[in-house]
């Protein structure tokens, strides 16, 4: 699962990929917009946890849950 966070006041989005499901994505960044939880905590395919303060959201971009094809497709 591909996710992208937009940082309000940064010219950078944070991306990475994680083995959560877009529903468990889509639970906590609802828990931290709804102000239930002050940070959004995701973790990475290898082990890195980010947080980012809900009040800093800008955006997040939920990519599909296929993985990528590699090669040419007929």
């Amino acid at each position: 699962m591909d996710v992208r966070i937009g940082i309000q006041n940064s010219p950078r989005e944070l991306g990475f990929e994680t083995s959560q499901s877009a529903a468990e994505v889509e639970q906590a960044v609802a828990a931290a917009l709804a102000g239930q939880s002050a940070l959004l905590k995701l973790a990475d395919d290898k082990g890195t946890v980010y947080v980012v303060p809900a009040s800093a959201l800008a955006y997040v971009e939920i990519g599909s849950e296929e993985s990528r094809r590699v090669g040419f497709v007929a």
